[in-house]
């Protein structure tokens, strides 16, 4: 019984603290100046609720009728990041779940290298720091027209991206006998008919993981969306960080904009935990 007590006091703790940075940027996006300064938490009790942040994107109640430059820009921002991450997101799955598919069903060599050396290779790209390959990206997408284009985010978004979708696949497609596919040859599939009319049906659930975590991680990238564009293709985290004035960060546009641009995540992991959970524990057991 008392370990079972520890046990949930424990779980209860970190569900607090892993809650209270959501807790904070919402109730921060209700207060004024002095609210935030003097550290007020509790609404209603330390400070007075105000859509005083909200106002200032033209997203209170009074202003979301009413013309509002702002919420333009928040618009063509919140837009650029729905299209960069799922353009990039859906590129990644379908060519990072072929290059799965290959490691896990045939033997390569290159060199000294075999399967494991490969994977393990596209794994050690996400090590490799994003401001390495400033200079290279800059210097590439101007050549190409690519700069301040969602083209370009997509592309650069979908190499960021692939290691993982890769790694999930590939875990996804082990698990899936031989047997099987070797069957449906034998019933008269060709290796393109077995792959997308019974591997991939199986494998769906790493897929869909594979596709929400992508997305995640592309919804949230600052670095190449600040260095590779201008204006017309910034998205959210990019207005996020911009949000100073002459008098300092002005946290309550700052706290309102993160709001509701960690909305569409909070409601994917909300409605799609299942799927996410499914994808990575499947092949747990094996």
């Amino acid at each position: 019984m008392i370990e079972r007590v520890l046990i949930y006091a424990a779980l209860a703790l970190w569900t607090f603290i892993a809650l209270f940075p959501l807790y904070w940027t919402l109730s921060t996006s209700f207060k004024l100046g002095r609210d935030v300064t003097q550290g007020h938490l509790i609404p209603w009790l330390d400070f007075q609720p105000s859509w005083k942040g909200f106002q200032s994107l033209g997203l209170s109640p009074d202003t979301i009728f009413a013309h509002s430059n702002v919420r333009d820009e928040f618009l063509n921002k919140f837009f650029n990041s729905v299209i960069c991450s799922l353009g990039a997101s859906a590129l990644a799955v379908v060519i990072g779940s072929l290059a799965a598919y290959g490691l896990s069903r045939f033997d390569y060599k290159f060199g000294v290298w075999r399967n494991k050396d490969i994977s393990f290779f596209f794994l050690s790209q996400l090590i490799l720091p994003p401001v390495v390959l400033a200079m290279p990206f800059l210097i590439l997408y101007k050549e190409l027209a690519l700069l301040d284009t969602r083209i370009g985010l997509i592309l650069v978004y979908t190499l960021m991206v692939l290691p993982i979708v890769i790694w999930v696949m590939r875990d996804q497609f082990d698990t899936i006998p031989n047997e099987i596919e070797q069957a449906a040859l034998v019933d008269g599939c060709s290796i393109w008919g077995a792959f997308f009319r019974i591997v991939l049906p199986i494998a769906m659930p790493g897929m869909v993981a594979a596709f929400i975590l992508s997305i995640v991680l592309c919804w949230n990238e600052y670095f190449f969306a600040s260095l590779l564009t201008g204006f017309d293709a910034q998205t959210l985290p990019v207005m996020v960080a911009s949000q100073t004035g002459s008098q300092g960060i002005n946290w309550w546009t700052m706290a309102a904009l993160s709001t509701a641009a960690i909305a569409p995540l909070v409601l994917i992991g909300i409605f799609l935990e299942r799927y996410i959970v499914m994808g990575l524990t499947a092949g747990s057991g094996k």
